[in-house]
C-alpha cells in the first residue's frame, strides 16, 4: 500500500514591501512521503517572495498555486498562470538538472529555481556553465541554515506573516520568525 500525502493548511499574511503587495493566501500544501518539512516550507517561501507576480504580471486575474511536487516530476513546485492558461512563472525548488530546467523556459516566461542545503554549492559548479544561457532563468540560493529554521515553524496548521523588504523574507508564526537573505546565482 502507497503511502499518502500529509495536508498542511497556512494562512499566509504576505506584505510584499518591495512592490506594493498586500495579500492574505489561504493555502493546501500537500507534503509527499519522502519531501521533508524543509523543502515544503521553502516551496511556501517562494510562494511569499514570488506572490505579487499574481499582481505585476498578470494584473490580479492568475492562478499562483503549487504544483503536483515530487509526485509528478516534470512539474513545477509553484506556478502563475494568466487568465488564458500562459505559464507566466514556473518555480522549482532544490537541485534540478539542467535538461529540466531548460524545458521549464522553454514552457514558462520566467524560471526561478531555488537551490538549498549543504550541497547546493556543488550543484551549481556542475551545472551552471550548462545553464546560463537560459535567459529566463533565475537562481536564488537560499542559505542551509535559513532552510533548517524554516522547516522549525512547519505544523500541520499554521497562521504565518511574510514580508519581503530589500529582497529579504521575514517569514514568522507569531511566536518564531525566520529570516531569509537569498543569494543570487544567474
Amino acid at each position: 500500500m502507497a503511502l499518502r500525502s500529509t495536508v498542511f493548511k497556512a494562512n499566509v499574511a504576505v506584505a510584499d514591501i518591495d512592490h506594493g503587495y498586500y495579500a492574505d493566501h489561504a493555502l493546501t500544501l500537500a507534503r509527499h512521503p519522502s519531501e521533508t518539512d524543509e523543502r515544503m516550507m521553502i516551496r511556501l517561501a517562494a510562494l511569499a517572495l514570488n506572490a505579487h507576480k499574481l499582481q505585476t504580471l498578470c494584473n490580479g486575474d492568475g492562478t499562483l498555486a503549487f504544483g503536483a511536487g515530487l509526485s509528478a516530476p516534470d512539474d513545477p513546485d509553484l506556478y502563475l498562470r494568466d487568465f488564458t492558461e500562459r505559464t507566466r512563472l514556473w518555480v522549482e525548488v532544490g537541485q534540478s538538472e539542467d535538461k529540466a530546467l531548460a524545458r521549464a523556459c522553454g514552457k514558462a516566461d520566467e524560471v526561478v529555481i531555488y537551490p538549498y542545503g549543504p550541497a547546493a554549492e556543488v550543484w551549481w559548479r556542475g551545472i551552471e556553465g550548462r545553464v546560463v544561457r537560459l535567459a529566463n532563468l533565475q537562481v536564488w540560493r537560499i542559505p542551509t541554515s535559513a532552510a533548517q529554521a524554516l522547516a522549525a515553524l512547519a505544523q500541520r496548521s499554521m497562521q504565518l506573516q511574510a514580508t519581503v523588504q530589500e529582497g529579504q523574507l521575514l517569514l514568522g508564526d507569531g511566536a518564531r520568525s525566520v529570516e531569509v537573505e537569498l543569494q543570487r546565482w544567474k
